[in-house]
């Protein structure tokens, strides 16, 4: 059976927990991290002191998105990770982009999150959603065109933005427009394994 190490209010865990879910893939799943921290057992694992690492029979594996790629290769290949080359990089190349989108948003999110209202820097709060409203707003232009990041059809390359657009739209920060967007976030918002592991409150 698949393990996840990994507590689940980071948003690289996340993914991983709504993929083994959205595929019907069985798991256990650790909390590690945070204010679970890591032993000397996990760190021999994964040895950059981060979350999430997988283990599946003899694969010991680590960074969400290849997780996520491997996941889906071994166990939802054509149905979510498409075998033509050029259509699966189309979507691939939005899984990547997300750690782009994760540095902007980042600061928001530890302001408006880890910390209590007369301690937060709204500058930083202003920048961090002013970025990610910019980064969206690319986002939407796709979007636009077609009903998933994955193309016709909801597939891996979904599930890293999907979980971060649950972040975008939680956060008491200022958004542009971004219809688009905003219809994938409700279609996402309709499936059960994204409502389980990803609609949680942000802590």
């Amino acid at each position: 059976m698949l393990t996840i190490w990994g507590r689940l209010n980071s948003h690289n865990v996340k993914k991983v927990a709504w993929f083994a879910e959205e595929i019907g893939l069985p798991y256990v799943r650790h909390d590690v991290g945070g204010k679970f921290g890591m032993d000397e057992a996990y760190l021999a694992k994964n040895p950059n002191r981060l979350i999430p690492t997988i283990e599946d029979g003899d694969v010991v594996l680590w960074e969400s998105n290849a997780i996520l790629r491997y996941l889906a290769s071994r166990y939802a290949l054509t149905d979510m990770f498409p075998t033509d080359p050029v259509q699966r990089a189309q979507g691939d190349k939005w899984m990547d982009w997300q750690f782009s989108f994760a540095d902007v948003q980042r600061d928001a999110f530890l302001q408006l999150v880890r910390k209590e209202a007369g301690q937060r820097d709204r500058q930083a709060i202003a920048r961090s959603a002013q970025a990610t409203g910019v980064a969206m707003q690319i986002l939407d232009q796709t979007l636009a065109a077609q009903p998933w990041l994955s193309g016709v059809d909801f597939g891996v390359a979904d599930v890293p933005m999907g979980v971060y657009a649950h972040t975008f739209f939680t956060l008491d920060m200022e958004r542009p427009d971004v219809p688009h967007v905003r219809a994938w976030y409700d279609r996402l918002r309709e499936r059960p394994a994204y409502a389980k592991s990803v609609m949680i409150p942000l802590t």
